[in-house]
């Protein structure tokens, strides 16, 4: 006699298998560690105050200082 095979579970290892190729690839694509994310706000915050330092004037948060009369 032959063996019996359950079709489901055939099938859905197939699709588990195709489901972690496409994530690795994705992965590989889009993805990037935490170490990564964080040297690049590291790398952001670092340009920021070196940018607001070299300011020749500060930021007023009022359009003018005087009456205007």
């Amino acid at each position: 006699m032959a063996k019996v095979v359950n079709l489901n579970k055939y099938r859905k290892q197939r699709t588990k298998v195709e489901l972690a190729k496409r994530a690795e690839t994705n992965r590989r694509i889009h993805g990037r560690t935490n170490a990564e994310r964080a040297r690049e706000l590291l790398q952001k915050q670092r340009q920021q105050s070196l940018n607001d330092g070299a300011r020749l004037e500060q930021k007023s948060d009022s359009t003018s200082d005087d009456d205007g009369e």
